[in-house]
């Protein structure tokens, strides 16, 4: 839905004109994955695809939320009822976000919302992040209270780790933030530096196809956690705050100092090869679109899927399906994207085999009788921002 749609509606639910109409992206990470949150490298891109919300600021204590994609009417929530892992629903989303910002002594008084996304949810693509993102930025502006676009990012992955539970890190909500058209954000996630590197493919004569495998994740689920426990306990074990500590060229070392892959270590050891190694493809995929050999990023983003499989062990066998497929039809490299456990892949692939690789991925998913994916093409496009 446009902004105009989503603001009548609007007012038909409340009665009166919204006082703004914002909208918020979803992302693909084009490499770097669970490295956020381990102090590492990232490098998202947001998608066309996003949240638009309509809201108007309320002074009587009281969250009113609509969702235009969500079954039911209009749910109204009390701030000073806002708590911690209180709501399971939706709505914990961007109640999250009001309670973060009043935590941190920001003065939000209420506000009436409606919204509506065609970020997909579940599929890898950070729908959690636009729907949080979007409220942030709205009460931003309607509250004037002065935030940087980094300082919203950080207060909304507050939101989702405490209030909603699920132990993100901050790529993705700093992705719907700052991201800009015809861009990858090239983001160290332990001091927030933002880095925007050229990514236009059509002028390569390049795609990038997202396949959504729609077998669907949850971040707050527990395999998401443990896996991120599992990278602290790696970085307990050899002394350093992160594993971003770790420079690739001491793997080998840091990895003997861990045991052998046989012992009860085993699983830590997997871990933290792979976020090491991935890290170091963040670099060498910088490296390569800085020099303009856009091509030969393809292996790479197929050396982080085996990584992902093999050592991270978040794939499953869709995502399996789709990479192997893409590169068996001449793909240039593919790989999984975001959490894991379903969602989305990524095909990085000539503007000539869009039309071949989508028809062989349909047809392997047939032959599997898997559920049809859906596949579209992914544009750098513009971070969060102000409609009307």
């Amino acid at each position: 839905m446009g902004a105009q749609q989503v603001a009548e509606r609007f007012a038909e639910l409340y009665g009166a004109e919204p006082e703004g109409v914002w909208a918020a992206p979803g992302r693909v990470n084009l490499i770097g994955e669970h490295t956020d949150y381990n102090d590492g490298f990232v490098m998202p891109f947001a998608l066309p695809h996003e949240t638009v919300a309509a809201v108007s600021r309320r002074d009587d204590g009281i969250l009113r939320l609509h969702s235009a994609d969500v079954e039911g009417g209009v749910v109204e929530l009390r701030l000073d009822a806002l708590a911690p892992q209180s709501d399971d629903a939706w709505t914990a989303y961007p109640a999250g976000v009001v309670w973060a910002l009043r935590e941190a002594g920001h003065e939000v008084t209420g506000a009436d919302v409606h919204l509506s996304s065609t970020v997909p949810t579940g599929a890898g693509l950070s729908s959690s992040a636009a729907l949080e993102v979007v409220i942030a930025l709205a009460l931003n502006d309607l509250y004037d209270l002065g935030l940087r676009r980094w300082k919203l990012a950080r207060l909304c992955q507050r939101a989702e780790n405490v209030y909603v539970g699920a132990p993100t890190g901050i790529m993705d909500q700093t992705a719907s933030a700052c991201c800009e058209q015809g861009h990858a954000l090239f983001l160290d996630t332990r001091d927030l530096s933002q880095r925007q590197i050229p990514f236009d493919l059509a002028a390569e004569g390049l795609r990038l196809l997202v396949v959504d495998t729609q077998v669907k994740h949850a971040h707050s689920g527990g395999e998401y956690g443990k896996r991120r426990a599992g990278c602290e306990k790696g970085a307990a074990l050899l002394g350093v705050d992160a594993l971003r500590d770790i420079p690739y060229a001491d793997l080998d070392a840091a990895l003997a100092r861990l045991g052998d892959e046989d012992d009860e270590e085993e699983e830590t050891v997997r871990l933290v090869r792979h976020i090491v190694t991935e890290n170091h493809r963040v670099e060498r995929v910088v490296e390569l679109l800085t020099a303009g050999d856009t091509r030969a990023i393809g292996p790479v983003l197929t050396e982080g899927h085996a990584s992902l499989r093999d050592d991270f062990r978040i794939s499953c066998p869709e995502l399996d399906l789709v990479v192997d497929t893409a590169l068996g039809a001449g793909a240039l490299g593919a790989r999984m994207t975001g959490g894991g456990f379903g969602g989305s892949a990524i095909v990085l692939t000539e503007a000539t085999e869009v039309d071949t690789l989508t028809k062989a991925i349909e047809e392997a998913f047939l032959k599997a009788d898997f559920t049809t994916p859906r596949i579209f093409e992914a544009v750098p496009s513009a971070g969060a921002r102000r409609l009307v």
